[in-house]
């Protein structure tokens, strides 16, 4: 009965993102190798950001013989110290570069983003994480590559514990990534890709009961073992985005499925279903202006119960790690997630150095405690936009969110989603 539920969920959501991407597909039909193109092209002379400033500041002007515009490489750099998952501060430093690989009139901005982090009680994390448009957009590459060691506060399943029943796990993980899409229509990508997921020497503090015990799930759990998931997938991609560093409007819809096997190393053979569905809604015609509603969705599910604990769906570890402002990340985890968010942008100087949001999100989980698509966990929040460079559109983002036993500031360089 639950199997035939789940699979009438799976159906009505797929439905949904297909008729979406079809619609927008033969909205405005454009020759067979273009994708639509987005309306907004922002005017960035009439624009501000903290290079401006300090350039005013340090008296320094660009060679008059270059025109600053035409750089291939846009950099933002920010370092700060802020609270991450599991408790504790870190030293971060979050690098983002925006730059076309083709003719900027038909190819789309890549980015390509490093956010590596230390402490000194022995944390730290290599996160490298890529989009990249190739010339013409005929193809789509995207990486996520990561080495983290960091303990991370879990609450079970579903709704199992609540706010100050958590426990720390920790463990070293290595995240490799890799997607290939080639274009088959307008903006319609479809490819292969590879999944590694490793995490070593998982365990919980000494003073606190073994994560099998605790969670009352078998894979994945065992104290001081490892948990390898190693798979191709098989992706659809929809992206009319100019600049997903921060876009101007646009659709994005992503499919994957997933498939491990113990043939190429992993521990259990499963599979995995992700559905991300985002647009962008402009309420003013004027290219530098900022005033959208953007709004974001995905459905995210495992179809065996052998997947490692680790693997599950879980708040925050979405595929760009983003989901969940105003909650912690891993708040929540089952083998059935689903997410909703919109948040509202909006230019607070003519010249676009600052703006604010207004967001507010929502998940639900399968799991004890919980009842998938009926027990929704919400949080708000609101944020500040200071334009960090305004070639590529990076922004530099406080957010500050709020949910049930939880609320905390976000630092981040560009938008979310």
């Amino acid at each position: 009965m639950r199997k035939e539920l789940l699979l009438g969920y799976i159906r009505q959501i797929l439905l949904v993102v297909f008729g979406i991407v079809k619609g927008v597909c033969c909205f405005g039909q454009q020759p067979p190798n273009e994708i639509v193109k987005s309306r907004i092209h922002a005017d960035t002379s009439k624009q501000r950001d903290l290079i401006d400033l300090g350039k005013k500041l340090f008296h320094i002007s660009p060679p008059k013989d270059r025109d600053s515009t035409g750089e291939k490489v846009y950099f933002s750099i920010l370092p700060f110290s802020t609270s991450v998952p599991g408790g504790g501060n870190a030293l971060i430093t979050s690098t983002t570069a925006g730059f076309y690989l083709g003719d900027r009139k038909t190819t789309f901005m890549s980015k390509a983003t490093f956010t590596p982090y230390f402490n000194f009680s022995g944390r730290f994390g290599l996160p490298i994480t890529s989009y990249l448009w190739l010339k013409n957009n005929q193809w789509v590459i995207k990486g996520d590559t990561r080495i983290l060691k960091y303990p991370q506060n879990t609450w079970g399943l579903g709704r199992q514990y609540g706010n100050g029943e958590e426990i720390k796990v920790n463990y070293t993980y290595i995240r490799f990534y890799q997607q290939l899409l080639r274009r088959i229509k307008d903006g319609m990508f479809a490819g292969i890709g590879y999944n590694l997921d490793d995490r070593m020497k998982i365990n919980t503090d000494e003073d606190k009961m073994p994560l099998a015990e605790y969670s009352k799930y078998k894979y994945g759990t065992e104290a001081g073992g490892n948990s390898i998931s190693s798979g191709i997938s098989l992706n659809l991609l929809y992206d009319t985005r100019a600049n997903s560093i921060n876009p101007l409007d646009g659709y994005y819809t992503n499919l994957q499925y997933r498939i491990n096997s113990k043939a190429l190393g992993s521990d259990q053979n499963w599979q995995s279903l992700y559905v991300d569905v985002r647009r962008y809604f402009r309420y003013t015609d004027n290219p530098n202006k900022q005033n959208m509603l953007a709004v974001w969705t995905y459905f995210w599910t495992v179809l065996n119960r052998n997947v490692p604990y680790l693997d599950l769906p879980s708040v925050g570890w979405d595929p760009d790690t983003r989901s969940g402002r105003g909650q912690d990340q891993n708040r929540y985890r089952g083998r059935h997630l689903a997410y909703v968010e919109a948040e509202y942008r909006r230019d607070l100087t003519s010249n676009g150095l600052f703006g604010f949001v207004v967001f507010a999100n929502a998940n639900t989980v399968s799991g004890p405690k919980s009842t998938f698509f009926w027990s929704w966990n919400p949080a708000i929040g609101t944020g500040l936009r200071i334009k960090f460079n305004k070639n590529s559109g990076t922004n530099f983002a406080v957010d500050y969110g709020i949910s049930k036993g939880y609320s905390g500031f976000q630092l981040s360089l560009g938008e979310v989603f």
